[in-house]
């Protein structure tokens, strides 16, 4: 019976000296704040962090507790600890973001036509002091304020550290501030409004030196913007000579040509997808 005994606690002596060390990891762990991970075990051995940025690698004692320094654990994601002695043990634990910190703003595009239906796009991303993505659920007050007009205001919670709306343009030409903020953070952009398309493009003809001259109205669209100059206009004439289109460029609000006519002529004007008014002449050089 006594060399059974003996046998018995020799054999849970070597068990329990093969067997591997455990680490115990606290159950949240928060990017940039040290902690301890508690391990078993006698005598010394080789601890590794492994992270989505940095691998460390240090020798420890076993049996007390493992200092991780906030530096260790600045990338939010998925860690995982190696303790090695006689045999290694792994173990894996979840860094999830800090405080919110940081707020940046997209928007999307720089200048945009007036009155275009979800033309505009602002997102919204919120982060932490290490520029981890803030997973939990924010609001973020998005603020407009269209040129000469009040300030809408909008409230969106974000979803995977973003969030974002879509906003129809002003009937107003000029800049307009688009804002997005959560508490004290805030930032903001300028989207450029520019007139859209001409509307009502009408033309005139009176004779010139060297034959019809032809001018726009004011050029301007729907909404009554200016349409920027530079923006092209075509003329075309029809006459005993054939048909004739002529492309000039708007300059302080009109665009004007001059065409040779033979015969009796029609004159028609447009600008991109709008197509304006018609004359008829009857014959002038």
């Amino acid at each position: 019976m006594r060399t059974w005994l003996t046998s018995l606690l020799v054999f849970s002596l070597c068990v329990a000296f093969a067997q591997a060390a455990e680490l115990r990891p606290p159950a949240q762990v928060t990017a940039g704040t040290p902690f301890p991970i508690a391990s078993n075990g006698t005598g010394e051995g080789t601890f590794y962090l492994i992270g989505p940025a940095q691998i460390s690698k240090r020798k420890v004692n076993l049996g007390g507790e493992i200092s991780v320094q906030g530096d260790e654990v600045e990338q939010a994601g998925m860690y995982t600890a190696i303790l090695c002695a006689d045999q290694c043990t792994s173990v894996h634990f979840y860094v999830r973001p800090a405080q919110t910190s940081r707020l940046s703003l997209l928007v999307h595009p720089s200048r945009v036509p007036v009155a275009a239906s979800n033309a505009i796009s602002a997102v919204a991303f919120v982060f932490d002091r290490f520029h981890n993505l803030v997973l939990t659920p924010q609001k973020v007050d998005f603020k407009v304020v269209p040129p000469g007009g009040a300030a809408i205001s909008q409230s969106k919670t974000t979803a995977n550290g973003t969030a974002w709306i879509r906003l129809t343009s002003a009937r107003k030409g000029g800049p307009a501030k688009v804002g997005a903020s959560i508490g004290d953070l805030a930032e903001m952009r300028v989207v450029q409004q520019v007139a859209s398309d001409a509307c009502n493009l009408r033309i005139k003809a009176v004779p010139g030196p060297k034959g019809i001259a032809v001018e726009t109205e004011p050029v301007r669209d729907c909404s009554g913007n200016f349409v920027p100059d530079g923006t092209v206009v075509s003329f075309t004439k029809t006459d005993a000579s054939g048909k004739t289109t002529v492309d000039a460029p708007i300059k302080r609000g009109v665009t004007q040509v001059e065409m040779a006519v033979s015969g009796p002529a029609r004159i028609s004007v447009a600008s991109g997808v709008v197509n304006g008014n018609e004359l008829s002449l009857g014959g002038a050089r």
